[in-house]
């Protein structure tokens, strides 16, 4: 069997058989989906609190968002400190229509008691000022435009974040930009991106965000028990076609060829490669995940701000995903997990406090540099982070060649010979 024949053969595979960690993954994800439900408030026994729910939802999204990062990090080796911005604006997105929609009900309901009923342009005022008034503004800024039409929002949740992450690519890709500088420049956008959110006169209330994104419009008959597991499950769903594509991706030939641009960048444009091609299709990709995760995690959240886009928030996904092990797509998840919910154990008061004598040890305030500490543990002892040990739990290999030629000639030293 000739190497060109078992290229063949593999590509014609399912993608379960060339990923077989899609199948493991789903099953896990699926068991893991039941089992919360069943325990849940909303339809099950009551075991997990409503709040507990929204938080493991907001974990799933926050795996999804890690995914992104792993296929650009980890695969594709661009280092990006700003998916997060891509993230908070599909939040934004999302959030633009949950507040007009929201506030829509409640002033047509206080206008019922008018002498004389309420024209669109009244209607479209009192919405206005409604939520603008916190920053003494009381007409729609431009890009609200569309705010009033749910699927014009769910597209912006793809189209914003796609669009800048092409501009801002196409632009730095064509230029060459490559390793730090382009780390440093994708974490000036979301400085800059943050900056302006900040101001008032930004059209989203500065640093007031957008609040009460938990509400669904309309659904105020159903309990937030419900309407937290309604989100679990839509950020499951997410996360797991989320998966399934990053793994469609990776295990084929456009797989190799970005892993080949993380390890020799210049070697694959020699090969007649369109590199900075494949890197803009990556980065793009990546930034659409972000904004889907995004817009689910933040209802779930209930509020958005500017300072959810800082810098920080895309170092710490970065960190994520180097404790989780980048180059791996359940890393990547298992990352972003156990951090996540370890920070609201930590952080959430549930930690007992370590009392020394002298020094009182406080979680609260030593969570982030206990984090710092595992970083640079996992970057100097485990290169290979927490996944690395469900490669050794479950005996991952090379794979297997069926006695191909290891060189490029004919009767080259075979598999089999060398193992001897």
């Amino acid at each position: 069997m000739t190497d060109a024949t078992l290229a063949s053969g593999l590509r014609r595979q399912p993608l379960a058989l060339r990923f077989p960690s899609v199948l493991v993954f789903l099953a896990a994800l699926g068991l893991f989906t039941i089992a919360v439900t069943i325990l849940s408030d909303g339809l099950g026994l009551g075991i997990i609190s409503t709040s507990f729910i929204k938080t493991l939802g907001k974990t799933l999204c926050l795996c999804l968002v890690a995914l992104a990062m792993d296929l650009v990090w980890g695969y594709c080796g661009i280092l990006s400190l700003g998916h997060m911005a891509f993230f908070g604006l599909g939040g934004y997105a999302i959030g633009m229509w949950l507040m007009y929609a929201r506030t829509e009900l409640i002033v047509i309901e206080s206008l019922k008691a008018a002498p004389l009923p309420a024209t669109p342009q009244e209607i479209s005022d009192g919405i206005a000022g409604q939520i603008f008034g916190v920053v003494g503004a009381s007409e729609f800024p431009p890009i609200w435009a569309f705010a009033h039409s749910l699927p014009l929002q769910l597209a912006a949740v793809v189209l914003v974040p796609g669009l800048l992450a092409l501009i801002f690519g196409w632009l730095a890709f064509r230029s060459r930009v490559t390793g730090v500088y382009l780390s440093i420049l994708t974490q000036a956008m979301t400085l800059a991106l943050s900056l302006h959110l900040f101001q008032n006169d930004s059209g989203l209330r500065g640093n007031n965000g957008l609040s009460g994104l938990q509400n669904l419009p309309g659904l105020d008959d159903f309990p937030q028990s419900t309407v937290s597991l309604w989100f679990f499950w839509a950020s499951a769903i997410a996360l797991g076609l989320g998966y399934i594509i990053c793994a469609w991706i990776v295990s084929g030939k456009f797989g190799s060829v970005i892993r080949a641009i993380r390890d020799d960048e210049t070697r694959v444009r020699f090969l007649g490669y369109p590199v900075e091609g494949f890197k803009l299709f990556i980065f793009t990709l990546t930034a659409v995940l972000a904004g889907i995760a995004g817009a689910l995690y933040y209802p779930q959240a209930g509020i958005i701000n500017p300072a959810e886009m800082a810098p920080i928030a895309s170092i710490y996904l970065a960190v994520w995903v180097a404790i989780g092990g980048r180059g791996r797509l359940y890393g990547a998840v298992i990352g972003a997990a156990f951090v996540s919910l370890l920070s609201t154990w930590f952080t959430g008061g549930q930690a007992p406090n370590i009392n020394l004598g002298f020094y009182t040890i406080q979680w609260v305030d030593w969570w982030i540099v206990l984090l710092g500490f595992s970083f640079v543990a996992i970057t100097l002892f485990a290169p290979k982070g927490i996944g690395g040990l469900v490669d050794i739990f479950i005996d991952r290999k090379s794979p297997n060649r069926f006695g191909a030629d290891l060189g490029p000639d004919p009767g080259a030293l075979r598999e089999q010979e060398a193992e001897k």
